[in-house]
């Protein structure tokens, strides 16, 4: 087995925790910066970083400043319900597919040993401007109902040309680990981070799981400063065309 775990800040397990998110990098970075703010918002407790050989050799700097080897992070969030939610997230993955098929089963091996029982990948799927929609696939035919009972979203079309990388093989894996695995996924065009889009899956994954979390509100705020660095003489005219008649802009 090459998964290493090392524990952070003085845990040695998984807080009893049921449901884990998972994001990496990918379209409209929509997964990854819906976690990353999520994390920030709810002042999430890294728990454990998780070390493994398939990843790229490229150590960076840590929000400490100390140098660290690649892994993924995982954190945990306090609910209001006095249970705690996982975070699973990084910034890169193995670049085979076969390392990226061992990675993700030796973490569903791992998250089924700490009796993780839902795990939820978070991704973006491309699209035209005009749609803005977030739903969620399921992976068993027994989750997709529990899912529909919640009221989530549930589709049974999409994404029509399936999935790949480590976030198609963790969301649909699962139910071989006894996890209820999906994929909860934000339409976006894709081009780079689509902040509007991360906080509507955000928002979608809080009313479907009842998980009563602090959701990012400052999506235009974001816009602002991201025109400012665009247009820095007209960034006012900008953000009110653009919103206008759309409740979304993609960067």
């Amino acid at each position: 087995m090459s998964l290493l775990i090392e524990w952070r800040n003085g845990h040695d397990n998984l807080l009893d925790a049921k449901i884990c998110l998972f994001s990496l990098p990918g379209v409209g970075n929509v997964g990854k910066a819906a976690i990353d703010a999520l994390n920030s918002t709810n002042d999430a407790v890294e728990v454990a970083r998780l070390h493994h050989t398939a990843l790229p050799p490229l150590a960076t700097l840590d929000e400490d400043g100390l140098l660290s080897p690649p892994h993924l992070s995982l954190r945990a969030i306090a609910t209001s319900g006095g249970e705690f939610l996982l975070t699973l997230t990084g910034t890169s993955q193995p670049l085979e597919p076969n390392n990226q098929g061992i990675m993700a089963r030796e973490i569903l091996d791992m998250l089924s040993n700490f009796a993780i029982t839902e795990l939820v990948v978070l991704a973006g799927m491309v699209d035209e401007a005009a749609r803005k929609e977030t739903f969620i696939v399921a992976s068993s035919s027994s989750y997709r109902v529990d899912l529909e009972s919640r009221g989530a979203n549930v589709r049974r079309d999409e994404p029509s040309s399936g999935a790949i990388g480590m976030a198609a093989l963790l969301s649909s894996l699962g139910p071989v680990y006894g996890i209820n695995s999906a994929c909860a996924i934000a339409t976006t065009v894709g081009a780079s981070g689509d902040i509007i889009a991360s906080q509507k899956l955000l928002n979608s994954i809080d009313l479907w799981y009842g998980l009563n979390l602090v959701i990012p509100q400052d999506a235009n705020k974001k816009l602002v400063e991201k025109l400012k660095q665009i247009s820095p003489q007209h960034n006012s005219d900008l953000v009110a065309e653009l919103t206008h008649t759309h409740d979304a802009f993609y960067m």
